[in-house]
């Protein structure tokens, strides 16, 4: 089992308030909202994103690079899917 499908009702339901705030976001600029507010939002979105990615990357983390019984080469290309992922994500 994926270590995603054992959060997945909390992965989903941070998911959900993305969308929610996003949505917002896009509602204040359909209606030429306050740009203090549109700042405000975006900054929550990019808060949520970034608190969905912490979550799952953490939880990948412990689940495949924290175990014992693992072989020196499947740890080193976890840790490159990882590395690869954090470059990407930090763009």
């Amino acid at each position: 089992m994926s270590h995603t499908a054992k959060q997945r009702q909390k992965l989903l339901a941070r998911v959900r308030r993305i969308k929610g705030q996003a949505e917002g976001l896009e509602k204040l600029l359909a209606q030429d909202g306050d740009c203090s507010k549109v700042l405000q939002q975006i900054a929550a979105v990019r808060g949520a994103v970034n608190g969905l990615m912490a979550e799952v990357l953490e939880s990948h983390i412990r689940e495949h690079l924290g175990v014992h019984d693992i072989t020196p080469e499947a740890r080193e290309a976890d840790v490159e899917e990882v590395v690869s992922v954090l470059r990407s994500y930090l763009k």
